[in-house]
């Protein structure tokens, strides 16, 4: 049986994305996303409760996100979760869950009534997927 690694956020950003450019100009973009799920606890009081979820994405959606992501953009992301480890220089194991995600929707219109792209309802990329370059995860010194 196969098993399926998907994961779906609508969120806000944390702060601007960090983009770095990788050998061979591969562009990579990190950036927290907050998602806030709200609900009556027994007393009928509102509860908000916010999950932070790093963001990473590669290439054609690193170059979207450089041009048009900043602190609290409200995006759609899809893509997939990612455990890596590593160890520190104290030789202390170090683990990062990420989303990789290989799929972005902006979800907001600018000042002007329009959306980023001039009328499109939001901007879709397309982006990473599995020709995604390994990070030297035995390596303390990642591109962020």
């Amino acid at each position: 049986m196969r098993g399926v690694n998907r994961v779906m956020l609508i969120g806000n950003l944390g702060k601007d994305p960090d983009i770095q450019f990788l050998e061979g100009n591969i562009g990579v973009a990190k950036f927290s996303l907050a998602t806030t799920e709200t609900f009556k606890d027994r007393s009928g009081k509102l509860i908000s409760q916010t999950e932070w979820h790093t963001v990473v994405l590669w290439r054609g959606l690193a170059d979207l996100a450089q041009k048009y992501l900043h602190k609290g953009s409200l995006v759609y992301i899809e893509g997939r979760l990612k455990t890596r480890s590593w160890e520190d220089k104290d030789g202390n194991k170090k683990f990062a869950t990420e989303i990789v995600g290989d799929n972005l929707i902006m979800l907001e219109k600018r000042s002007d009534g329009t959306s980023p792209t001039g009328g499109i309802e939001g901007i879709e990329g397309i982006g990473g997927g599995s020709d995604i370059p390994p990070i030297d995860e035995g390596s303390e010194r990642l591109p962020f």
